[in-house]
């Protein structure tokens, strides 16, 4: 038997799809916590959503990336504090609170934008850019076909 034998998964493991996306998603985060601070994920996607879909609420920030409620408060706060949003009165509905990425926000997401293609890219590596534009394509397939729940 050989050492890499010892340590090595067993083939029936290796070939599901899902394990397989599980330690790519690892390798992933690796990398994210390694390039990142622990809160830029979190700021890039809140500050990604609100630069493609403008001022939202807190509930559809929510909604749109798959948190709930008091994990959007959290982050919308952090990145409030830092100057990175702006919280306002919802003009149609005055019992509702929108938040809007400042000038600050969209340099703060430039920055993480910066790291995370440098990510993606330590990532990839392996693969051809035609490979990674294929296996990006059939991720969003499969993904596209078991929409997330929303709560």
């Amino acid at each position: 038997m050989k050492d890499d034998d010892e340590t090595r998964p067993p083939a029936r493991l290796r070939a599901l799809v899902s394990w397989q996306i599980n330690k790519a998603n690892v390798v992933g985060a690796r990398l994210t916590g390694s390039r990142m601070p622990v809160t830029g994920r979190s700021d890039f996607a809140v500050l990604a959503a609100l630069e493609e879909y403008g001022a939202l609420s807190q509930a559809d920030l929510g909604r749109h990336l798959g948190l709930d409620r008091n994990t959007v408060n959290g982050i919308a706060t952090r990145l409030d504090d830092a100057g990175h949003i702006v919280r306002s009165t919802d003009p149609a509905d005055r019992r509702r609170n929108t938040v809007a990425i400042t000038p600050s926000g969209r340099r703060h997401l430039d920055e993480l934008q910066a790291a995370t293609d440098a990510i993606q890219s330590d990532l990839t590596a392996a693969l051809t850019g035609a490979e990674t534009k294929e296996l990006s394509r059939l991720l969003a397939k499969l993904l596209g076909a078991h929409p997330t729940p929303t709560a």
